[in-house]
């Protein structure tokens, strides 16, 4: 998917996806691919993880 402008959850790196969920735009760093998600809604399906985390590995999942 093909989209333009920052990330709306770090506000500093590039967007490249969309969450099929909310429509948030995210970077890499913050999009959970397998499951198709922002950090923010992988966040609420998963209860107790963080969503700013910059140390989790977001491709482990």
């Amino acid at each position: 998917m093909s989209v333009s402008g920052l990330c709306q959850i770090c506000e500093t790196r590039p967007a490249q996806e969309r969450c099929d969920n909310c429509g948030t735009l995210a970077c890499e760093q913050h999009y959970e691919r397998g499951k198709g998600l922002c950090a923010d809604c992988a966040a609420q399906a998963e209860p107790g993880r963080d969503p700013n985390a910059d140390d989790v590995d977001i491709h482990r999942f």
